[in-house]
């Protein structure tokens, strides 16, 4: 999975991955030679006495050296921006798939675990790529190469190279696959510390009141006893890489030069030719020993890998059309026709059959008790979740044959969970319609009844609107959507948070702001519905009845119970 997350990842960088390549032999090369080269200044240099040839073969060698830091220099400045490269593109894609997930999808994989699949799990893999780019790349050249210049300085001792090559990479190849199990286990222990954490700092308060800090406590040490167990399981295995890799060297070295001082005390090889095998030896020592270092780092990589591309690789249940429709026959008319839709796991669907007609200068209000799909049906809409049965048409259009900027142009949304981004008041408020003039923000957050509060346009929001009560966080949300003059207005209980003056004074100013266009408002209150062209009432996810306030207290049962026990008939 990570060869293949790779190949679709880095062709971008094909040109400089080319020119890695190419610095990383040439400064391998370099490497190769001098051994050779210093074999030579000794036997025939050193030992005969010449200082010519001393002086000209070290000008060579720090030629030679010089060059290979040039080269090894470019080459890991193109290794790190090959790796950022990687990691920025990634990021992106798996950003870019999980906007378009649905809530289902994203409800599958958690938020935690995105979180860390699109952070940790990428700087695992950018940091195997750097790895991998500085050195991989030069560990086949370094070991061929030593072998084979070996072999040039003597062809009895090559033997040792030749066996310990393999025996060393087989011995590190074992301790790498059994870390791979452990590597996949720790990043799922992440999940889960992730989950846990966030978890309790959202709910802090609820913590706090029910006196749980303690049981969470005992909670988040258990989830980190988990992560550090199997860390240092993983840790254990990695430590015997060292001890392992160098103990086979040392057996080899002591053959190497047992050997080859016989060889040298019987004349068939020269001191100069003993050291440079035995540099050679070294090399390949080096470098089998680095990227052994960087092999610890792929099972990991390997497992990060598959995460990331267990999300690149889900079909998003939202996709967008082919051949997008970007024109609507009727304006802000919104159309459901028999709309099922089920939650996955759920025992029973939250909508059968339900059909709602919407049209521009009226509202429609959708009516019922907690869990009967009201908000289920309202999300439909926006095409936050596609019907598994029936049609929702926009505009006369199917919402699955829209075009999505098209869509989300003509709907505004107050979710019954405002959700608002941290930065100001005009942010917040722009979010839909960044050329929205200051005079416009004002004229909305009037009409949102949000004045008592905003003195300003630059008064700051924290993440989420953590700085602002409930019923703040709601009328800026309406203030939101109001900026952005959309054609259809979706109103999930828009009110719940508000106390009941205010919620009567924003019902009021929006009616009037809201003239000529289409709005469908949730509600669980039948005061905030009375005034509705139209009111559907759901009940278990189906429709119990439809009419207006007067029609469906006369006919409707479930509607007649509702304003009983509200105290409004």
């Amino acid at each position: 999975m990570l060869i293949r997350l790779l190949r679709t990842q880095l062709p971008p960088s094909r040109t400089a991955l080319v020119m890695l390549v190419l610095l990383q032999s040439a400064q391998t090369i370099a490497l190769l030679f001098l051994p050779a080269l210093n074999a030579a200044l000794i036997d025939d240099g050193v030992l005969k006495g010449d200082t010519r040839r001393v002086l000209t073969l070290g000008v060579v060698m720090t030629a030679v050296t010089l060059a290979q830091v040039v080269c090894a220099g470019a080459a890991v400045r193109l290794g790190v921006r090959v790796a950022a490269t990687l990691g920025r593109d990634v990021r992106a894609a798996v950003f870019t798939r999980v906007q378009g997930l649905s809530g289902r999808q994203l409800a599958g994989f958690g938020t935690a675990s995105l979180i860390t699949r699109t952070t940790g799990d990428v700087q695992q893999v950018q940091q195997f790529v750097l790895a991998a780019c500085t050195v991989l790349v030069s560990v086949p050249i370094m070991c061929v190469g030593a072998v084979a210049l070996a072999l040039g300085q003597d062809v009895p001792l090559s033997g040792t190279l030749l066996v310990m090559t393999p025996v060393l990479g087989v011995a590190m190849a074992a301790v790498v696959r059994r870390l791979r199990p452990l590597f996949r286990r720790t990043q799922q222990r992440v999940d889960t510390v992730n989950r846990i954490l966030r978890e309790q700092i959202t709910g802090l308060r609820v913590i706090r009141a029910f006196g749980k800090e303690e049981h969470e406590r005992l909670r988040f040490a258990a989830a980190s006893q988990d992560l550090a167990d199997v860390a240092v399981r993983a840790g254990r295995l990695q430590t015997l890489l060292l001890p392992l890799g160098t103990t086979v060297v040392n057996v080899f070295s002591v053959a190497v030069v047992w050997l080859g001082a016989s060889r040298v005390s019987g004349g068939a090889m020269g001191a100069g030719e003993l050291i440079a095998f035995l540099t050679y030896l070294t090399q390949i020592v080096t470098a089998v020993m680095s990227a052994t270092f960087v092999l610890m780092t792929m099972p990991r990589a390997e497992v990060c890998a598959e995460r990331i591309q267990e999300v690149l690789d889900t079909a998003q249940d939202l996709a967008a059309p082919v051949r997008p429709v970007r024109t609507m026959r009727r304006r802000g008319h919104v159309e459901v026709r028999g709309a099922t839709f089920g939650y996955p796991g759920a025992k029973t669907a939250a909508l059968r059959g339900v059909d709602l007609t919407a049209r521009p200068g009226e509202t429609t209000a959708v009516l019922g008790s907690i869990g009967s799909g009201k908000s289920t049906l309202l999300g439909l809409v926006p095409r936050l979740f596609d019907a598994s049965g029936g049609q929702v048409l926009v505009g006369g259009v199917d919402v699955r044959e829209l075009d999505p900027a098209l869509l989300a142009a003509t709907i505004g949304l107050v979710p019954q969970r405002p959700y608002l981004f941290s930065g100001t008041v005009a942010d917040t408020l722009r979010y839909g319609r960044r050329e929205a003039s200051d005079e416009e923000l004002w004229r909305a957050l009037g009409v949102a009844q949000a004045l008592d509060f905003v003195r300003s346009l630059d008064q700051p929001v924290s993440q989420g609107g953590a700085n602002l009560s409930g019923g703040q966080r709601q009328r800026l949300s309406i203030a939101r959507a109001l900026v952005r003059r959309p054609q259809i207005y979706l109103l999930d209980d828009p009110f719940s948070a508000l106390d009941r003056d205010t919620a009567d004074a924003l019902g009021t100013a929006l009616a009037e702001e809201t003239t000529g266009a289409t709005v469908v408002i949730v509600a669980q209150r039948v005061d905030a519905v009375r005034a509705a062209e139209r009111v559907v009432v759901l009940e278990a996810g189906l429709v119990a009845g439809a009419g207006t306030h007067a029609e469906l207290l006369r006919t409707c049962p479930t509607y007649q119970e509702i304003a009983r026990s509200q105290e409004t008939v």
